[in-house]
């Protein structure tokens, strides 16, 4: 039954309540969940369909879902996406005061009040690592740098929405190099993502877009980043008169990350940075709440292009 479907059975009823059970198992908080095989088996199957995609020139990276504190907060990430970041938090000091915090517990205290912050936090996104990197490996060579990075991400939005995990899997192809290697690989990507999603039978429009910047300064952030066309992204409607959900984004990030990192493209300039992240768990649930969760039913086109 697909989730139009369910809404269309029972108006008062979540639209994706039907197809949240074959795919996933709660764990106790909003946005977090155990997926099932059936779910692993497509996102499998999403994955190889991307990895087809890579261009050949690509190094692949796979980062883990905690990163250097200190770099994330270099890059930017904490001015523009503080409400959204979560750090690792441990225990600290002698035996006897981790014991006593532990303790604590037992007799119905709050033994989270002797945590103190680790050097790490959760990746936020899979590409923040990277720079550094690249980074130390001094100047680029001619004609840039082309990667394919992937990580388990998390962003601190607490949600039923099976479109908003708090935990995720995101891939991304990174572009470095010069202005008109950045808008050559965008533009480039904005029409593969069309086809993908076509491929995919998948319901989809692009649209300019901004990233959720915090408070009233990231206001501004945001007005500038529409004004100057940096952000799009691919909108998936998980059922009929859904608000759609960003899938995909391409991104250009212009001279921020070079400049932050003394990456340089040539000479003394700068190296210009951009990528097209794949939201891989909202596309595999996009193709469950579109097409059902019997794959074996789903447009032939896309049991094509999944190679189911």
């Amino acid at each position: 039954m697909s989730a139009s479907q369910v809404d269309q059975t029972d108006p008062s009823q979540d639209p994706l309540a039907g197809i949240a059970p074959a795919l996933f198992l709660g764990l106790g908080s909003d946005g977090v969940y155990a997926r099932t095989t059936l779910y692993e088996q497509v996102f499998g199957r999403l994955v190889a369909l991307v990895d087809r995609l890579r261009d050949a020139r690509a190094e692949v990276l796979r980062f883990p879902p905690v990163m250097n504190r200190r770099q994330l907060e270099r890059s930017g990430y904490l001015k523009s996406f503080p409400n959204l970041l979560g750090c690792v938090c441990v225990l600290h000091g002698s035996e006897a005061a981790i014991r006593a915090a532990a303790d604590r517990h037992e007799s119905g205290g709050d033994w989270t009040t002797s945590l103190a912050a680790a050097d790490l936090v959760l990746t936020p996104a899979a590409c923040y690592p990277l720079y550094p990197l690249v980074a130390a490996r001094g100047a680029l060579p001619a004609g840039g740098l082309v990667f394919d990075v992937a990580a388990d991400c998390f962003r601190r939005e607490p949600s039923r929405s099976l479109d908003r995990l708090q935990s995720f899997r995101m891939r991304e192809f990174v572009r470095i190099g010069s202005p008109e290697d950045i808008t050559t690989f965008r533009e480039g990507w904005i029409q593969r993502a069309r086809d993908l999603a076509g491929e995919l039978a998948l319901p989809y429009s692009v649209d300019i877009a901004n990233d959720p910047f915090f408070g009233r300064v990231g206001q501004v952030m945001a007005v500038s980043q529409l004004q100057q066309a940096l952000k799009f992204e691919l909108l998936i409607p998980y059922y009929e008169r859904a608000k759609p959900t960003a899938c995909m984004s391409f991104n250009y990030h212009r001279e921020h990350f070079g400049q932050v990192w003394g990456i340089k493209a040539s000479g003394e300039a700068p190296a210009h940075t951009g990528c097209v992240a794949f939201g891989m768990d909202r596309l595999t649930v996009a193709l469950f709440a579109n097409h059902g969760v019997d794959p074996g039913r789903w447009p032939a086109s896309a049991r094509r292009a999944l190679e189911l």
